[in-house]
């Protein structure tokens, strides 16, 4: 009859159980309890930030354009020489150049 008893827990699975529990509440609290701030003057703040978000877009920009131009000239090239799996890898290459080109368009027009 020593087959049928229920194993219990152990103190590490309960540890562990505690920690998490008291994590998540932890957690929960946090993001329940926000509070407003109002200030003025944050000019000098948020400017900084804006160079930097309108900088990294125009790097993406430049970079989506790169990449458009040298795989369309891979294109070009296995087109050329009928090689279809690197048309295709070519093709994917220039969906994504676009993609980035236009990626600061995109933002512009959504207002960031």
């Amino acid at each position: 009859m020593q087959g049928n008893r229920v194993k219990t827990p152990g103190k590490k699975a309960c540890r562990k159980k505690n920690v998490l529990s008291s994590l998540a509440g932890g957690m929960e609290g946090a993001f329940l309890m926000n509070i407003t701030a109002y200030a003025t003057g944050t000019t000098a703040i948020i400017q900084p930030l804006e160079n930097l978000k309108t900088l990294l877009i125009a790097i993406i920009g430049a970079v989506g354009v790169i990449i458009l131009a040298k795989n369309i000239m891979e294109f070009a090239q296995a087109y050329q020489q009928q090689d279809s799996s690197t048309m295709n890898s070519a093709l994917k290459g220039i969906v994504a150049g676009i993609m980035m080109a236009g990626i600061s368009t995109v933002l512009t027009f959504l207002g960031f």
